[in-house]
């Protein structure tokens, strides 16, 4: 996996300059816009909740589990690799997933998000799927049967794009594939605003706030 789908403000640098025996903690990245920058589709409250006590919590929880372990220092990526699927490492599998897919997931949406992706990325939507349309009920398919908490996300598979969809803190690059887009369908991350009408969500997610600029710039990293 490419280091630009690490979001910025993850990755760690190893030992300090000043104390090599110290290593970094895994950084909670700040959010691209301003709080209240998604709504009315996703409001200030559920983004103060969702990103400043969920999001913060995964990377508190983290840092404090690979404290003074092989972990400590490592990027989040290399984290979340290293510990997928070893049981013994679930704890901090599932806190550095959800603190990897969370910073993901913000730079996912924009304020002057959604419409259709132009360029390469549309044309590739178009070969994969058969139009823009078929693809965009795939992705809110995914989103809204995903049963329970997780994922639904646009990703690169082998140079074809596919809509996938992963449970609890589960992240397609662990089975090589690139993520370019995503939507998380925890309820945390739209109970405050839409309680049980989660298909509500995505779709307004979907048609309003996705981000096809930062998919394109992560289709060119694939």
């Amino acid at each position: 996996m490419s280091s630009f789908q690490e979001p910025a403000g993850h990755r760690t640098a190893g030992a300090t300059h000043e104390s090599p025996a110290t290593p970094e903690p895994v950084a909670l990245p700040a959010l691209p816009y301003e709080e209240n920058a998604l709504a009315p589709v996703i409001s200030a409250r559920t983004v103060q909740i969702h990103y400043g006590k969920h999001h913060r919590t995964y990377v508190d929880t983290l840092n404090q589990l690979i404290a003074g372990t092989e972990f400590a220092g490592q990027p989040l990526d290399t984290i979340v690799k290293a510990t997928a699927g070893k049981p013994d490492h679930a704890a901090i599998f599932n806190n550095a997933a959800q603190a990897w897919n969370h910073a993901f997931y913000w730079r996912c949406l924009s304020p002057s998000g959604g419409g259709r992706p132009e360029g390469l990325l549309e044309e590739r939507i178009a070969r994969a799927f058969g139009g823009f349309d078929r693809f965009r009920q795939a992705l809110s398919e995914a989103a809204i049967t995903q049963f329970g908490s997780g994922w639904a996300w646009l990703v690169d598979d082998s140079g074809k794009l596919k809509v996938v969809k992963t449970d609890n803190a589960g992240v397609p690059f662990i089975r090589g594939q690139t993520p370019l887009l995503a939507i998380d369908v925890w309820e945390h991350a739209y109970y405050l605003d839409y309680q049980n009408r989660r298909v509500d969500y995505v779709n307004a997610v979907i048609d309003n706030l996705l981000n096809w600029e930062f998919a394109e710039e992560a289709l060119a990293y694939a």
